[in-house]
């Protein structure tokens, strides 16, 4: 199971990546898509949508079940994942990368320091 370093994580499952202008992208870890089996559907905020941290942002849906997809922070929504709509099963092959589901403009950049470093999250997963 791939817990990329360059990572914080979520206890939810979800990831966050510092991207280019200050935004960061989300997306479900490979533990989470591991659980969920075959992802068929994915719903996700339109852009300009406003999230608040461990808030819903959308759903995941595969053969196995429906989960929700929480915020690891506060902030806008700024692109969606467009290949997600015709090509769930990206969440599946590539979680860290072509997998990927949004890019947030964090309002609240001390946020990150909260989330689990991958180290945290490797424990959080391997105990259960």
């Amino acid at each position: 199971m791939s817990v990329p370093p360059d990572l914080r994580y979520t206890a939810e499952h979800e990831w966050v990546r510092d991207a280019a202008e200050g935004h960061v992208t989300i997306g479900i870890t490979d533990f989470a898509q591991e659980q969920l089996g075959d992802v068929v559907y994915v719903e996700l905020p339109k852009v300009g949508a406003s999230l608040t941290a461990m808030q819903p942002f959308g759903v995941v849906e595969s053969v196995k079940a429906a989960s929700d997809l929480y915020s690891p922070l506060t902030g806008t929504v700024v692109a969606i994942n467009p290949a997600l709509a015709d090509t769930p099963e990206l969440v599946n092959t590539d979680p860290y990368g072509e997998g990927w589901m949004i890019t947030l403009a964090p309002s609240a950049a001390a946020e990150l320091d909260g989330l689990m470093t991958p180290g945290a999250y490797a424990e959080h997963i391997a105990a259960g």
